[in-house]
């Protein structure tokens, strides 16, 4: 069955159904991160605070972090329809959450170096000082949080569209019914909820050492948030590398569903390939042999319920030709 040119061609088209919401919402933390940063470290420098100070170089290490994630935001959206990407852009999330997560690795153990340390060579503190700061941080922290928070209940469906070859069939579906995780926007909500969680075991730990005099328990409070900062990332570090060295999702049977709806007593399935292409896409390559090929447009009806299939090619081998 021949195709015009026309027909045959289609986009790549595979970023996150919030991909410009989620844009927005991480330039509105830098912003409001930047503002603070830059109140901090202008009124320690005036009133002579190093707690203030040291906070407000502390949260440009977070900005700058999500300045990653915005400009991956801003290039993977003007680049979205470059043929140069063969799989369009929406991996770039990914890529930019695997950079932030060993940002923020390096950070987990920048502070528990520095809680090591301040824990052998102890210094004196201004409790009433450093419980103010690390009060204004959290509550930027929680506002940030706040607004990268992810809503579950964002539903956005889209076109369809179907390209038919003679031996293969290429399918992409736009339906983003089912949620997907943006790996982008969940590495700038880690930062923000890292340094919320420093800030929490701060207070603590500064209220207590006011109280009873304690103030070995601000730098060990500072090695046990390393320690769980460190575990978040490393945690999206394997997620995110998984999506970029192209793995099957472990945590979703989509192969075995391709198996259970495309294979029969006859059509059997005889290589599958599945990757993630964006957040909410897939593609996956299908090889079909059969003693009875029907057109790709069968195979395509039956591969047209699974909704997170953006991109699907079948190949039909007969088999007495296999």
């Amino acid at each position: 069955m021949a195709h015009s040119v026309e027909e045959l061609k289609h986009d790549h088209l595979f970023l996150g159904a919030d991909h410009e919401r989620n844009e927005r919402k991480v330039w509105l933390v830098i912003a409001l991160t930047a503002t603070m940063m830059v109140a901090e470290i202008v009124a320690g420098s005036i009133f002579g605070s190093m707690a203030l100070t040291a906070d407000g170089w502390h949260m440009s290490t977070h900005a700058g972090a999500m300045l990653i994630s915005a400009l991956a935001y801003l290039y993977a959206r003007r680049q979205a329809r470059n043929p140069r990407y063969t799989f369009g852009t929406g991996k770039l999330g990914d890529l930019a959450g695997f950079a932030s997560a060993v940002v923020l690795a390096l950070v987990a153990l920048l502070i528990a170096w520095e809680s090591a340390i301040r824990l052998a060579r102890p210094v004196p503190i201004d409790f009433d000082q450093a419980i103010l700061v690390a009060i204004l941080g959290l509550g930027v922290n929680l506002a940030s949080a706040w607004l990268l928070r992810e809503d579950h209940h964002h539903s956005h469906h889209g076109g369809h569209a179907a390209h038919d070859h003679e031996g293969s069939h290429h399918q992409h579906h736009h339906d983003h019914g089912h949620h997907a995780e943006d790996h982008n926007l969940r590495a700038a909500y880690l930062h923000v909820l890292a340094d919320a969680l420093t800030s929490v075991l701060a207070i603590l730990a500064l209220i207590l050492g006011r109280i009873y005099g304690w103030n070995a328990l601000d730098p060990l409070m500072g090695i046990v948030g390393g320690m769980v900062i460190a575990r978040w990332s490393l945690g999206l570090i394997r997620v995110t590398a998984s999506v970029l060295l192209d793995a099957q999702p472990e945590d979703d049977d989509l192969a075995g569903e391709i198996r259970r709806t495309i294979e029969t007593e006859e059509d059997r399935i005889a290589d599958l390939h599945v990757w993630q292409v964006g957040p909410g896409h897939h593609a996956a390559i299908v090889a079909l042999v059969t003693p009875k090929p029907r057109p790709p447009s069968f195979y395509k009806e039956k591969l047209r319920a699974i909704g997170s299939l953006s991109h699907v090619t079948v190949e039909v081998t007969p088999a007495d030709a296999a």
